[in-house]
């Protein structure tokens, strides 16, 4: 019996082994981001084609501009908001991911007594994932992968992120980071924002303005879309401007 689970075992290993090394050859390459832009990203497609199951025109906004174009207070805004421990890590923060286990542990518990149940050892994903995320990790799978929540896109995710710190520098990968990602319908990239928030370019954001614009990375559409909750968004602003400060930046950023 003992010898039929251990075969078992080697073979489950196997073809995980397997399938690993399978999607790290069909993974997209990053190392061409060394020295070249992403001309689009799978967040962009994403959002073009739901404009057009809408039936409405796809909007991207989108103003490309190197990393000593982008203020020094948003690099640190960003960093404070997403990933303070970037500088440090090869891509995953272990630390944030055990802090949200707990977090997610404490609210598992928490639901469990409301429903009067006893057994809540296992977190609900949505909590889990909270606060775990590094830029590293967003960027991966802002460029490449779909939202889908499964562990096969986690762990698509984990082999980008890996290649991507190995290929390029902090710099790059905050460049990368504050040109692409989301900051509202069809707006992309921090110097797209600053002109449509502030009427201003992106380097020249000063501190509040900074912690604001970082306030919105987490959804800018719904939950932190200051159109529709301010006071959710000004809330998570003090709290990145009180962070700012002692953010560690990486060499060569703001």
């Amino acid at each position: 019996m003992f010898r039929v689970i251990r075969y078992i075992l080697y073979a489950f290993s196997g073809i995980l082994l397997g399938g690993l090394i399978f999607e790290a050859a069909t993974l997209p390459h990053v190392g061409g981001l060394q020295n070249e832009n992403p001309a689009t990203t799978s967040m962009i497609e994403t959002r073009i084609r739901e404009a057009e199951r809408n039936g409405a025109p796809p909007k991207r906004v989108q103003i490309w501009v190197p990393l000593e174009r982008i203020s020094p207070q948003l690099q640190r805004a960003a960093l404070a908001g997403e990933d303070t421990n970037f500088a440090t890590h090869h891509g995953f923060d272990y630390e944030a991911i055990q802090r949200a286990w707990d977090q997610a542990q404490k609210e598992a518990d928490k639901e469990a007594k409301q429903e009067g149940e006893n057994d809540s050892w296992l977190p609900n994903m949505p909590d889990f994932r909270r606060g775990a995320s590094t830029i590293s990790q967003q960027l991966a799978k802002n460029l490449y992968l779909s939202s889908e929540r499964s562990f096969m896109r986690k762990g698509q995710e984990a082999i980008i992120t890996y290649f991507m710190e190995r290929n390029l520098s902090k710099r790059r990968i905050l460049e990368i980071y504050l040109n692409v990602i989301e900051w509202g319908d069809g707006i992309y990239g921090a110097e797209a924002a600053s002109q449509y928030y502030f009427h201003k370019p992106a380097a020249g954001l000063n501190a509040r303005e900074a912690a604001f614009l970082s306030a919105m990375i987490p959804n800018p559409r719904t939950v932190f879309n200051p159109q529709i909750d301010p006071k959710r968004v000004a809330r998570r602003q003090r709290i990145i401007l009180k962070l700012m400060p002692g953010v560690k930046m990486p060499p060569g950023t703001g």
